[in-house]
């Protein structure tokens, strides 16, 4: 197996952990603020900067058709006036789960033609394209693993480990 091989298996995997906790996720908690972000707000941010960082370059990046301005905020806006967007529609698990098949699609068709060695591509990643790929794997850990912590709290659900692409 060669390195890009795993890193799409590891990419594939812990995507199909997002999309078993979006799954997983009742009804109750998927609008819920009670804990902060909501529960469908923080899988849509996942996914966003996964399939950002899947691009060559912020120029070249195109969000998903159904992208909503300042959505894949979780807080305060990274440039001034850094006010908090408002967000208001909530996406639904249906659009999460389409957007996370698109990105599913992404990294099979991204990950096989990208320059491992190239520069990342965004300026505030001063580092290589591979390890953009471990950043960008990380990230999508981190916010599975919080919505892991949110379904733990209503209801027992277990976090499924998922150790390669399915």
């Amino acid at each position: 197996m060669d390195v890009k091989e795993i890193i799409i298996s590891q990419y594939l995997a812990s995507l199909e952990m997002l999309k078993k906790a979006v799954t997983d996720c009742p009804d109750s908690l998927w609008d819920d603020s009670k804990s902060g972000n909501k529960f469908w707000h923080i899988a849509y941010h996942a996914l966003f900067y996964a399939q950002l960082y899947l691009a060559d370059s912020e120029n070249a990046f195109v969000p998903w058709s159904r992208h909503r301005m300042h959505y894949e905020h979780l807080g305060p806006l990274p440039s001034p006036p850094h006010t908090k967007p408002e967000i208001g529609e909530p996406y639904t698990r249906e659009d999460v789960l389409e957007y996370l098949a698109v990105c599913q699609a992404e990294v099979v068709a991204r990950i096989g033609a990208v320059r491992l060695d190239a520069e990342s591509g965004f300026p505030w990643l001063p580092f290589s394209k591979l390890e953009v790929q471990f950043y960008n794997i990380r990230h999508i850990q981190h916010h599975v693993g919080t919505l892991y912590d949110r379904l733990g709290s209503v209801g027992g659900t277990k976090q499924v480990w998922v150790r390669m692409k399915p």
